[in-house]
């Protein structure tokens, strides 16, 4: 248990023992997906252009055309025309573009930042040739990402490359939807919302970090692969033209519109698939190899097959799931894409071939490996602020396991351990694991959770699957949700309750019930508000200090209690809500009439029953648009630091905070040290004069210690979040609902924010998730922090999140594993609705900080999500290494 030792800023953070602690062995992955996840690590995220070309150039050609039908031709004609690449030994095929690790930018959403960046593009283009190719192998220290332009390669949004010669093409098609783009007509028709002012003042003071119409319209849900599984695509051209047949010349005519455009982008999908089929003959015909021929020619015929019908094998099924999930990626910009309970859905095809004796558990494990190579190499293109400061580069496929079946069992079963012992021997970023915790489910399986954590993942996350059941009762009950339906669920995103549906999928004459994702996007809407900026600004009485810039008008309040600081403060949080709200439903109305979802929406129950899109509310399940807040544990500190320092003890007033806070306590922003923790600040000639006020302000309750004082600030916070937010109304006219993730947020929000009152120093990052404490500051052992994170209702919001470091030496063994799996059993019996778990020595993180290059497979957990090491900002970094890191449970 860390033991708090001094009021000086340096014990914040873990201080580590003398020996580096390494992370319990792991089995070796299969060759084959060796040599792929090394293909992997060599190469670049790289942009293509080939379909928004493509894309764009038919979209001009059908000028007058309905749109929704002009969109579909657009897409069927970008999917006719990638490029199709096999790779020799890949044992599922196809990718979003030509590169391994490729991705696009779609411009019809958003050409603003290319057009802002055209002279600088252009001029990096020509001078690129003065560059040396021996300056690209620096970029290696960001692992796959582009982070500057070298050789003939040019740097978009600090990620992703784009050749020199594709420059001038990007910038072309970039300006021909300028005034046209979802962006662009979105911030035309939202300047119309009376307060649109405090909505920009917002944005530049970064307490509101982006808007959602725009930069991610889909994502964080949950995919459905029914249609495709049980039909094919051949079978859902069929029911469309059924479909068609019926409304033809009927009222409501957009459902005509919807069969026929979802027709047109399934001959697209055909081709594509057709495309790569003839690409693997062809590399059969060169292959000299024997057994290598004979793969490419099987991989011909399995994609020539499921160009037109549903599959025959677990292969087939995997392969399926695998083509229909790039395909909605590559329809819009799109994070969190998640596979749901695949487990489950292939379940029905693994067990009848392991008795048929057509598939062995070793050829399973290969495929389970590969899967999660195919989804590492994901990439979502999209700006710096987003793919940078919200993602971390990562796309948040979450794959679900355990939790119920239709008749209330468990739905644990033999390939969902497999799928955690495949996450085990071919530890990537992807899909990461979370495991539906329900008592019904058996011990065996959930020790082999608990040994998939242990060696370091990071995943499974451990979710309350009845707190995310009651949750969804509550949010959709008015849609239809009922119990059955609700034990559909999967986590959408990094950590999104979102809800689902059984779908009767009949495999040799037998219904199998299995689940899928039947809603749109469950995390779009007000994208994340920094709670400890707002209370700055309320301090301020509406004045953002960084920049000198009012926000909102003065709130009026002379601040002279408590509680009309919270009052001022809740004052000012409703206003940026409110008109966040409105700007918010514009741009996704812009959305849904200029680039409305077609893959999606097929997939989704009931669009193709009532012929609607998802924008359209075709899903069966729509309110589905929340408020996403960040920083929490901060808020709740500086409420309490001011509580008792000014309000209760009357030793400082806030007028002597204001000074302290602009004063930064006496030390030099995290900017001027390069470190991002409250570890490691440097104090500046000025620091006597605010070292008494530094102290007290860290010294004052804390969140994490099973203390009253400030846990009571908690729950307040959560009571009144939770139930405001349904005072405000979707795009859909739905109630929302509050979210409660940071992703990577917690680090550009905090690089903006001034000090706090709770001692953070300006520029630090905050806490990470919403129920974890500030690094440092659970003093007491996790116990006591169980109780702090469950002092309010986890179910009156879509998640809550709590990340917690472990010490390796702490689980060892069979009884560490015993130990550990009690502890999160602990936690989730008492309400909790998630915990994660990052297992690692902090000292191997310093060095993996200062020597990236030995370290490039080293995984960690962030805030939902697992990524690499080498591949987040320096920001989250020293948010990782600054974290708890408990030594006894």
């Amino acid at each position: 248990m860390i033991k708090y030792q001094s009021t000086d800023i340096n014990y914040y953070g873990h201080q580590p023992g003398k020996n580096i602690e390494n992370r319990e062995q792991k089995p070796r992955l299969t060759p084959r997906a060796d040599a792929a996840r090394e293909l992997y690590f060599e190469a670049k995220s790289s942009a293509s252009m080939e379909f928004p070309y493509w894309y764009t150039r038919r979209w001009e050609e059908l000028e007058g055309e309905i749109p929704i039908i002009r969109r579909a031709e657009a897409l069927k004609t970008g999917f006719e025309h990638l490029t199709p690449v096999i790779y020799p030994g890949e044992l599922l095929a196809m990718g979003k573009a030509s590169y391994l690790r490729g991705s696009y930018p779609m411009p019809w959403l958003s050409e603003a930042f290319f057009m802002a960046s055209e002279d600088k593009l252009y001029r990096e283009a020509q001078e690129s040739g003065k560059l040396t190719a021996d300056t690209f192998t620096t970029m290696g220290k960001g692992g796959g990402n582009v982070t500057k332009s070298v050789g003939k390669v040019i740097s978009i949004a600090g990620k992703f490359g784009v050749r020199v010669e594709e420059m001038p093409i990007l910038l072309e098609v970039a300006k021909k939807w300028k005034d046209k783009s979802v962006d662009d007509v979105g911030h035309k028709y939202e300047q119309k919302v009376p307060d649109y002012k405090e909505k920009e003042a917002l944005m530049r003071s970064v307490i509101c970090m982006f808007d959602s119409g725009y930069t991610l319209p889909q994502g964080r849900e949950v995919i459905n692969y029914y249609y495709p599984l049980q039909f094919g695509i051949d079978g859902i051209t069929r029911n469309c033209e059924e479909g068609m047949a019926e409304v033809a010349g009927y009222p409501d005519m957009d459902r005509l519109y919807f069969y026929q455009a979802v027709i047109i982008m399934l001959q697209g999908l055909k081709k594509w698939i057709g495309n790569h089929a003839e690409e693997a003959r062809f590399m059969a015909s060169l292959e000299q190899e024997e057994k290598q021929k004979a793969e490419y020619l099987e991989l011909a015929e399995r994609l020539n097959w499921l160009s037109s019908n549903p599959p025959r094998s677990f292969h087939d099924a995997l392969q399926m799931i695998w083509i229909f999930h790039v395909a909605v990626l590559n329809e819009d910009a799109i994070s969190g894409l998640s596979p749901g309970r695949l487990g489950q859905v292939l379940y029905p095809y693994w067990q009848r071939d392991i008795k048929k004796g057509l598939i062995t558990r070793e050829k399973t494990m290969e495929l389970l490996e590969f899967m999660r190579i195919k989804f590492t190499e994901l990439d979502c293109f999209a700006s710096m602020g987003v793919v940078g400061g919200v993602l971390s580069g990562n796309t948040f496929n979450n794959l679900c396991i355990g939790g119920l079946l239709k008749d209330g069992t468990s739905a644990a079963n033999e390939l969902e351990m497999l799928i955690l012992e495949a996450g085990i021997t071919c530890d990537t970023p992807q899909p990461t694991l979370s495991l539906l915790y329900d008592e019904k489910l058996p011990e065996e399986f959930l020790l082999k959770g608990i040994e998939c954590t242990k060696i370091g993942t990071g995943y499974p996350a451990w979710i309350n699957n009845r707190v995310a059941m009651e949750f969804l009762q509550e949010n959709y009950g008015h849609e239809g949700m009922n119990l059955e339906e609700a034990r559909a669920w999967s986590i959408g995103g990094c950590l999104e309750t979102s809800p689902g549906s059984w779908m009767p999928l009949e495999l040799d004459g037998e219904i199998h019930w299995i689940p899928g994702g039947s809603a749109p996007a469950t995390s779009v809407g007000v994208h994340f508000l920094s709670l400890p900026k707002l209370l700055e600004v309320a301090i301020f009485d509406g004045m953002d200090m960084r920049t000198g810039q009012r926000v909102f008008p003065s709130h009026g309040y002379r601040l002279e209690t408590y509680n009309e600081l919270w009052q001022a403060f809740k004052d000012y949080f409703s206003r940026a809500c409110h008109v966040l709200t409105l700007t918010n439903n514009i741009q996704h109305d812009a959305w849904r009439k200029i680039s409305p979802s077609l893959v999606n929406s097929m997939l989704k129950p009931d669009c193709l029953a009532r012929g609607k899109d998802i924008g359209q509310m075709g899903s069966r399940y729509n309110s589905t648009f929340n408020i996403e807040s960040c920083g929490t544990a901060n808020l709740v500190n500086a409420l309490a630091s001011l509580k008792q320092n000014v309000y209760t003890n009357g030793i400082y007033s806030l007028a002597d905070y204001r000074k302290a806070i602009l004063a930064n306590f006496g030390y030099k922003t995290a900017q001027e040290t390069g470190s991002y923790s409250l570890v490691d600040q440097v104090p500046t000639e000025d620091y006597h004069s605010w070292k008494k006020i530094h102290r007290l302000s860290l010294d004052a309750p804390k969140f994490g210690n099973d203390d009253p004082f400030v846990d009571e600030i908690m729950k307040s916070w959560e009571t009144w979040f939770c139930e405001m937010t349904h005072n405000y109304r979707s795009l859909y006219d739905q109630p929302m609902y509050a979210c409660q993730i940071s992703v990577s947020t917690h680090g550009p929000m905090g690089a903006v924010a001034l000090a706090g009152a709770d001692g953070r120093l300006s520029g630090t990052t905050f806490s990470d998730g919403s129920v974890s404490a500030y690094p440092g500051t659970d003093r007491n052992g996790p116990y006591a922090l169980f109780n702090s994170a469950t002092c309010w209702n986890h179910a009156r919001s879509q998640n809550s999140q709590l990340n917690m470091k472990i010490h390796p030496s702490v689980v060892k063994g069979r009884e560490g594993s015993r130990k550990f799996l009690e502890l999160i059993r602990a936690y989730l019996r008492k309400g909790g609705f998630h915990v994660q778990f990052n297992i690692v020595d902090s000292r191997m993180l310093r060095q993996a900080q200062a020597d990236p290059d030995k370290y490039r497979s080293l995984l960690v957990r962030v805030a939902g999500f697992t990524q690499y090491w080498v591949e987040l900002g320096k920001q989250i970094q020293d948010e990782v290494i600054a974290r708890t890191e408990y030594e006894e449970l």
